[in-house]
């Protein structure tokens, strides 16, 4: 991060940098196939909890996130932390089909909660407190610092596991008590505290903010252009960025309040203004889909691919969690980087070339030996790290009304889960087949034809945007 950046901002966010490093540490994750094996689990038992799982987030994600956006992204965050504290020990004491099943509904509740308010919440005080065009490499940096505490920490799971069962989960809940204790401290973000405070009906508590003080009084310094949303990525092809008077609601919408920011709707309107300003904005449509195919195969991949695919390879369960180790180290290299990629090409064609790669190196994970199948993870991983901060600045930038900012996230979200849904579903039934390599081919097939589909109508978007623009 910039050393321009003020010392209440930094502090705001290494604060995120620390919920997000020990929310996301779970433990269990190099081992909890091969775990659930061992106390009698079939595979399609195992996939198909992770189908419920995914469903149930699904079912989740609009709430939570209308949640986050009505009241405070910060007590999102807090509850998704305690519910993951109760995820992980529920194995430790009900280890059995019934005892995944809730503990992986735990874990849905938990990251649901968390999602879309983890990312709202560094973006909103970022530009917030005038440091926008830090956001993007901060989102990075974030992900990255991440990957790096699961390379230290999963070389030695297979040993833990082996050592004691229920160990990598109790860790996990320890993990995850540090992440609430990261949350509770986190500041409120600069104005809106300070709005909430000289509003009716608000308690003096949620005014005071040592972390903003200065801020509120005076407008955002990274600049914006008239006519477009302050959230632009560093570098955005001139196609991917929304103009103001693309934002649903028009003059109809609540004024905003006294430090500028827009007031926030009820939840009800709130779900209306979400989809409405999806309506208006083919282009948020279309970066939504985009996401989702680097979503499901990132997630595929490193939570329910991984394992199977070194167990057809017949490597031992203690060198699960080095391998997983050595595909985060490039995981984060990538994340730690994004505008090596950005400052050459578009963000746009940055997603949609990463996400082709993530295809054919997973293809290849399957049709390889044990030596090559472990390149093609590392390189699988590379592409995943440098997609997310890209994809996840499109996203942020392409949302013009921030009051609908974590409900849209949200419902992204929904999307990436609804899609692993049916392929966990599927992965179930081609791994009792002993299928493994037909799923990974064709898993990439479909992959590279949707994005060749979504660059299509992405092209034909900008082409009527710049001829509306013209006109």
């Amino acid at each position: 991060m910039s050393a321009r950046v003020a010392p209440a901002v930094r502090r705001a966010v290494w604060l995120s940098y620390t919920f997000q490093f020990f929310f996301g540490l779970l433990l269990w994750l190099p081992v909890f196939y091969e775990y659930q094996r061992q106390i009698g689990l079939s595979d399609e038992q195992i996939f198909g909890i992770q189908s419920i799982y995914y469903i149930a987030f699904c079912l989740l994600e609009i709430p939570t996130g209308m949640v986050a956006d009505r009241f405070d992204y910060r007590h999102c965050l807090v509850a998704g932390g305690v519910v993951l504290i109760a995820a992980n020990l529920t194995p430790v004491f009900l280890a059995s089909y019934t005892g995944f099943l809730v503990h992986f509904l735990l874990i849905a509740l938990a990251r649901s909660l968390v999602s879309g308010a983890a990312s709202a919440y560094l973006y909103e005080y970022m530009h917030s407190a005038g440091a926008g065009e830090a956001y993007p490499q901060a989102e990075g940096y974030g992900r990255s610092y991440s990957l790096i505490g699961k390379v230290v920490c999963w070389p030695v799971v297979g040993l833990l596991m082996q050592w004691n069962m229920p160990s990598p989960y109790w860790l996990s809940a320890c993990n995850a008590a540090i992440a609430v204790f990261a949350a509770v401290a986190l500041p409120a973000i600069p104005g809106r505290s300070a709005a909430s405070a000289a509003s009716p009906g608000h308690s003096a508590a949620q005014s005071t903010n040592p972390g903003h003080q200065g801020h509120s009084a005076a407008p955002p310094t990274d600049p914006v252009r008239p006519g477009h949303s302050a959230a632009l990525p560093v570098n955005p092809d001139p196609s991917d960025r929304l103009t103001a008077s693309n934002a649903p609601g028009g003059s109809d919408d609540p004024a905003p309040d006294q430090s500028g920011r827009p007031a926030r709707p009820p939840i009800s309107v709130a779900l209306r203004g979400a989809f409405a300003q999806m309506r208006s904005s083919r282009l948020l449509v279309l970066l939504m889909v985009q996401g989702v195919a680097i979503f499901t195969l990132a997630r595929i991949c490193s939570v329910n691919l991984f394992q199977p695919i070194l167990d057809s390879k017949n490597t031992p369960v203690v060198l699960y969690g080095v391998v997983m180790a050595l595909m985060t180290v490039f995981e984060a290299l990538g994340a730690a980087r994004p505008n090596w990629l950005r400052n050459r090409i578009s963000d746009v064609r940055s997603v949609f070339l990463l996400t082709v790669a993530m295809a054919v190196t997973l293809a290849l994970a399957g049709l390889l030996g044990i030596a090559g199948s472990v390149i093609a993870l590392c390189v699988f991983s590379l592409a995943c790290g440098l997609s997310f901060p890209i994809q996840r600045a499109l996203l942020n930038a392409a949302i013009t009304d921030s009051r609908y900012r974590a409900t849209l996230l949200s419902i992204e979200s929904i999307i990436d889960r609804a899609v692993c849904a049916l392929v966990a579903l599927a992965l179930g039934s081609y791994l009792a087949a002993g299928n493994l390599t037909g799923f990974l081919v064709q898993t990439a097939i479909v992959t590279c034809v949707v994005m060749v589909v979504i660059g299509i109508l992405i092209k034909a978007v900008r082409r009527r945007t710049e001829a509306t623009t013209a006109a």
